[in-house]
């Protein structure tokens, strides 16, 4: 259980972590906030998400996923016991992070297109995992 656990914690810290640096990358090197906007204020997110090109939303995008894809494997390859449903709980507290992210800024309605296939990336990595644990 304690090794389940961890794999958990790990998950949750490699995947949060492959989602903020693709975001701050997507922010800060591609498409730059205007200076002085903070992301801890709701009214400047929103202004800067408006006037942000489709391919920056589409990053925003590949960086969600790619948090419940690796933290779904991490969590999944560490696991001592029932790795698919430690990826599916990633999977699960991702999708929870999208849609309080969705309902603290305004983005395109398209974006929640993106939501369910948290649950997906997770599954896909976990069954890789799987695959990878029984190969070695």
């Amino acid at each position: 259980m304690l090794r389940n656990t961890l794999a958990l914690v790990l998950g949750l810290i490699v995947g949060m972590a492959i989602n903020m640096g693709i975001i701050m990358l997507n922010s800060s090197v591609f498409f730059p906030m205007p200076e002085g906007t903070s992301m801890a204020d709701p009214a400047q997110m929103n202004a800067y998400v408006a006037s942000l090109p489709i391919i920056a939303l589409l990053v925003v995008m590949v960086a969600h996923l790619g948090q419940a894809f690796v933290g779904g494997f991490v969590a999944a390859r560490v696991a001592a016991s029932r790795p698919m449903l430690l990826a599916m709980i990633i999977g699960a507290l991702s999708l929870l992070g999208g849609i309080m992210n969705a309902m603290s800024i305004q983005t395109p309605t398209w974006f929640y297109i993106e939501m369910p296939l948290y649950l997906v990336a997770a599954w896909s990595a976990g069954r890789i995992a799987i695959g990878q644990r029984k190969a070695s």
